[in-house]
C-alpha cells in the first residue's frame, strides 16, 4: 500500500466532504411558468412547494399535479448535473 492508496483515501475524503456539502444546499425548480415552485435538499428529500393562488383552479385539479411535477423534475435535475461525473 503505497501512495496510490493513501492518494485514494484523500479523493475519498474529499468526495464525502463534497457530497456533505451538496446535502446541505437546497435546488429550486419552478414550473414553466412560475405558478409552482419546488424546493429540495441536495439529498432529493422535499423541504417546501410553493403554489401561487391564481393557479389554483378546482376544475383543473391534473393542471397543477403537471405544474408541481414539472417544478419538481427541474429541480431534481439540477442535483443531478451537480452529482454528474461530467458535470464541469
Amino acid at each position: 500500500m503505497g501512495s496510490g492508496y493513501s492518494r485514494m483515501k484523500k479523493q475519498m475524503r474529499q468526495l464525502e466532504q463534497q457530497l456533505g456539502d451538496l446535502h446541505q444546499r437546497t435546488f429550486t425548480g419552478y414550473s414553466s411558468n412560475q405558478l409552482v415552485t419546488v424546493i429540495l435538499q441536495g439529498d432529493g428529500s422535499l423541504q417546501k412547494i410553493q403554489i401561487r393562488p391564481e393557479c389554483v383552479d378546482p376544475t383543473d385539479v391534473e393542471g397543477l399535479e403537471d405544474l408541481i411535477t414539472q417544478a419538481f423534475k427541474e429541480a431534481s435535475k439540477l442535483i443531478e448535473n451537480e452529482t454528474s461525473p461530467y458535470s464541469p
